[in-house]
């Protein structure tokens, strides 16, 4: 990871809402979740915010021989968004601290701020981490 990653990085990723995204879709194989209304799933909600801090990182690691992965979540989904609508994500780099990088990320899907929170990544080196998770499959019950 490159030193010049440092708190006060600020970077902007947009997304545009996949009908794959939403509440029923997401959970399709749970009934009640088939009649839920069709907006964004706070689920693929976060893993949107994910990948915006992916994409913030993507000049300041070696991909693919760094990689990151997230280790702490604390997001507010604030209102509802429906397919098709593209959200514009706002992050800032608050912390670095060794392998560890702490974001503050807010989204918008153009008619209201949807979501407001803190999220975490660490960098691996993915051979090392497939390593282990290799040996845990080994190792798990059969």
């Amino acid at each position: 990871m490159s030193p010049d990653l440092q708190p006060g990085i600020r970077f902007e990723w947009q997304y545009t809402v996949p009908s794959r995204a939403t509440v029923p879709q997401l959970y399709h194989d749970t009934p009640f979740c088939r009649d839920m209304p069709d907006v964004l799933a706070t689920g693929y909600m976060v893993g949107i915010m994910e990948l915006a801090c992916i994409h913030g990182m993507m000049p300041y690691v070696d991909w693919p021989r760094e990689q990151s992965l997230g280790t702490m979540v604390s997001f507010q989904h604030l209102a509802p968004t429906p397919p098709g609508m593209t959200l514009t994500i706002k992050a800032e780099v608050t912390e670095v601290e060794g392998r560890r990088v702490r974001f503050r990320i807010e989204a918008w899907d153009g008619a209201d701020q949807i979501c407001t929170g803190v999220h975490e990544r660490c960098v691996i080196d993915p051979v090392r981490f497939n390593a282990r998770v290799a040996q845990k499959i080994e190792q798990a019950p059969a």
